[in-house]
């Protein structure tokens, strides 16, 4: 392994850290070799609101990992989630350099650069640039201009923003944590890597992801993403409403919730036979699945109505052809399908795949995703912190990014 580049990746969630360690195959794929898991007991609904406790389990899950894979994590990729983040739309142009007018990796760098030029408030920044399309000489719907000929390159890019304090506390805690950053990858680009095929995203698709202590809703269209939007309402108020609803602590509410819940009443069994007991009682009582319901799926109806709202907002008030994709780990409960179909009066509605690289466990679908964005849309970039074998660039648009990153955290 220690001849070998590696990919980490590091998803920080309202419910747990989880970090990913994978070698890239040839083929493109990812073999997993390495994953990391702890409660994140400093984050709110996407938000750090502890500093000390997020570093305390970023470091748990990074030390998890590394006795799976057996050997020390130094640096990873950070996924990015939706709250607090802005998507701008904006073009950039130069002019090809090279006397022979073919176009360069510098040329490709420098015209995502002249895309981050934009006027922004005070209080936000810049984290990343994806690229739609390039347009060569007026040629448009090239996706890699490197070694073609031309004069002027153009490209249409989505420009991602942040709140700057929510991007700097997060970065402070990888950094105390003591890893380094490579890169930062929008959360929903890598969902979309392991939950949508290539015809979903080229037709159009909303991928909803049902998280803790946020939905996220991502619009892809043209093998592109187009438009994002995140609600503050998440799994966690389901475990919220069965643990008020029945009298129990938040812990047997949550084990309760992914053992026996049912997000449609017409599904769930009437037979008590689930064992509770309500605070401040030692007496043991039966519930049946169908309580269990009847706070679950009222929550469920909520969820999708705010997504619905978001769609139309977006301007579709009907869903595109390829129709939605669930994904998360609410949207494992049975009957959820049923649910959405009637919200969104449509068929085409499914479930995400949560077996990706021979794991079945939607909790590590996000950071799998992001091992698989990485592989895929920045393979120069992979890290391996033993051999130093990346190949140098020069200090190219990731370099200057992680200097950036440097900056700001010091």
């Amino acid at each position: 392994m220690s001849k070998k580049n590696y990919i980490v990746g590091i998803d920080v969630g309202t419910a747990e850290v989880r970090v990913g360690l994978g070698e890239p195959r040839p083929d493109g794929s990812v073999n997993v070799i390495g994953l990391g898991l702890s409660p994140s007991d400093g984050v709110r609904k996407g938000v750090i609101v502890d500093l000390e406790k997020t570093v305390e389990s970023v470091i748990a899950a990074v030390e998890e990992a590394e006795r799976m894979a057996g050997f020390k994590i130094e640096s990873a990729y950070l996924g990015l989630k939706g709250l607090n983040m802005e998507l701008i739309n904006n073009r950039g142009v130069v002019a090809v350099t090279s006397e022979d007018r073919e176009i360069r990796f510098e040329d490709i760098e420098r015209v995502m650069q002249a895309a981050r030029v934009i006027a922004l408030p005070m209080d936000r920044e810049i984290v990343d640039i994806i690229p739609r399309e390039y347009i060569v000489d007026g040629f448009d719907g090239i996706r890699d201009p490197l070694g073609m000929l031309g004069v002027r390159l153009e490209v249409d890019a989505l420009v991602v923003t942040s709140l700057t304090t929510s991007l700097h506390n997060l970065l402070r805690c990888i950094n105390r944590a003591g890893i380094s950053i490579n890169g930062l990858v929008l959360q929903a680009l890598a969902n979309a890597e392991v939950s949508l095929t290539p015809d979903e995203r080229d037709l159009g698709v909303f991928l909803i992801d049902i998280g803790s202590g946020t939905t996220e809703i991502a619009l892809f269209q043209h093998g592109k993403l187009q438009k994002l939007a995140v609600i503050p309402v998440g799994g966690d108020h389901i475990t919220t409403d069965l643990a008020a609803g029945l009298r129990i602590n938040h812990v047997k509410a949550e084990e309760l919730k992914k053992e026996h819940a049912s997000a449609l009443l017409a599904k769930a069994e009437s037979e008590p036979k689930i064992e509770i007991k309500s605070v401040g009682s030692n007496e043991l009582r039966l519930v049946s699945e169908r309580e269990l319901t009847q706070f679950i799926e009222p929550r469920i109806e909520e969820i999708f109505q705010i997504a619905k709202e978001e769609i139309i907002k977006m301007g579709w008030s009907q869903l595109p052809p390829a129709g939605v994709v669930l994904r998360g780990g609410v949207a494992s409960m049975r009957g959820i399908v049923e649910v959405a179909s009637d919200f969104f009066d449509s068929d085409q509605i499914r479930l995400a795949d949560f077996e990706v690289a021979g794991i079945n466990s939607p909790i590590y679908s996000t950071v799998i995703g992001l091992l698989y964005y990485v592989q895929r849309y920045h393979p120069r970039m992979h890290v391996n912190e033993r051999s130093k074998s990346t190949k140098k660039r020069g200090p190219g648009f990731w370099q200057r990014l992680k200097d950036w990153m440097s900056d700001i955290i010091d």
